[in-house]
């Protein structure tokens, strides 16, 4: 059995806990709350030495970094099409993770921090490498329905999450029509889950 450390309203979690829910498998959830001293504890340093989750627990395997734990479950799915085996195809979907741990977390991601929970910042530097984020991803998905090929990968779990909630860092979708179309689809797949009890995108 998969054990998940996680926090609910963390973006990153998010992608793990949706990409579990598209796979259809089933795991356990431990909620680490990052306000107080559970992330510094030896038993959780001891999982991950950064001291940060998400954390994927299997066969007292610790797995930390999102796209790390992406990575890792996609390699062992049945459908392949999530990491693709063949070398420029792979190469395509890591591209798009490297845009969701640079552009999109320097941008969408830390617009929401700063705005919803006080991190320290410039909002306005924030959300301009945001909507350039979304402009690099609006162009893409002009091109086809997925970021990395004609079926979803882990390169849209990785994306999705930050894209989706942009507007808790004050970012529209709304010229971004492309963007928009990209997330009704990843949000009709079967299996699919909210991050929270919110309402799919319009």
């Amino acid at each position: 059995m998969k054990t998940l450390y996680d926090m609910e309203r963390s973006g990153n979690c998010y992608k793990v806990r949706l990409l579990l829910a598209l796979l259809g498998e089933d795991y356990e959830r431990v909620t680490v709350d990052l306000t107080r001293e559970e992330p510094r504890e030896a038993s959780f340093l001891a999982l991950n030495p950064r001291g940060e989750i998400p954390v994927l627990v299997e066969d007292d395997q610790a797995i930390w970094d999102s796209g790390a734990i992406l990575v890792y479950l996609a390699t062992q799915a049945v459908d392949r099409h999530w990491f693709p085996d063949a070398a420029l195809a792979r190469a395509r979907v890591t591209q798009w993770l490297a845009v969701a741990a640079n552009e999109v977390h320097h941008g969408l991601a830390a617009a929401r921090a700063i705005r919803l929970f006080g991190r320290t910042g410039d909002l306005a530097q924030s959300q301009a490498v945001g909507r350039c984020a979304l402009t690099l991803l609006d162009q893409q998905l002009a091109r086809g329905p997925w970021l990395a090929g004609e079926a979803p990968s882990i390169a849209d779990i990785a994306c999705y999450p930050y894209v989706s909630i942009a507007e808790e860092g004050a970012l529209s979708l709304a010229p971004y029509q492309n963007v928009a179309r990209w997330c009704r689809n990843i949000e009709s797949l079967p299996g699919y889950t909210p991050m929270m009890a919110r309402q799919p995108s319009a």
